[in-house]
């Protein structure tokens, strides 16, 4: 992690403590957040198409299997293509998923989708290049925006550890909704690390953040 990032880090950790006693204690027994960004953009969204509604476990079984197809090696676009969708469900692919992945394949290689240029793109931009791809919703595009390109201020408001995370630290009656998450955002002065408080939120589940 870079100097300059090092500090991102430490001014988010210290605005979030000032602002919001709820998350102040979470912040002081996890320490730095470790949210760094990395260019295997094309990796990250195959995987995370792999993963959706997976325990992590099975995710990663299934991540081995369709590696083991191409030789052990993660495949490139082209080489996803020469599949058809009933030789990569044999890896434990749902048709759904399995068709997800041709899809994103498809995508890259007749440019619609230019992942080189989204660093580039404003968060919204991003994710409706993202989503524009079958079987990639919001959710994967927040993800994307984390957890790769290393967006500070994104709130992952369809996250279901995010939001089992706010309701026990915030004592609400039932998981919140995205209008009730960005309240309590807001409320707590979260902006501009909305992402760097998700990542808490996470950590005091116990869990590891999806991507």
């Amino acid at each position: 992690m870079t100097t300059d990032r090092q500090e991102q880090i430490q001014a988010a950790a210290n605005h979030l403590a000032q602002n919001d006693p709820r998350l102040a204690p979470v912040i002081e027994q996890f320490g730095p957040c470790t949210i760094e960004p990395h260019t295997n953009y094309y990796h990250e969204l195959v995987d995370a198409i792999i993963s959706q509604q997976l325990s992590v476990k099975a995710a990663r079984t299934i991540e081995g299997r369709f590696r083991a197809l191409f030789g052990d090696q993660f495949p490139s676009p082209e080489q996803i293509l020469q599949r058809d969708i009933e030789e990569l469900r044999t890896a434990g692919l749902s048709r759904p998923k399995a068709n997800y992945i041709l899809d994103l394949a498809t995508h890259i290689l007749d440019g619609t989708l230019q992942l080189e240029k989204l660093p580039d793109l404003s968060n919204d931009e991003i994710i409706r290049e993202l989503t524009a791809v079958k079987g990639i919703g919001e959710w994967t595009a927040h993800m994307f925006l984390i957890f790769s390109l290393g967006r500070l201020d994104v709130l992952a408001t369809g996250d279901l550890g995010v939001r089992m995370a706010m309701k026990r630290l915030y004592g609400l009656n039932a998981a919140p909704k995205p209008d009730e998450m960005q309240a309590i955002a807001d409320n707590f002065h979260w902006h501009p690390y909305e992402s760097v408080a998700c990542w808490y939120l996470w950590k005091s589940l116990d869990n590891e953040p999806a991507m």
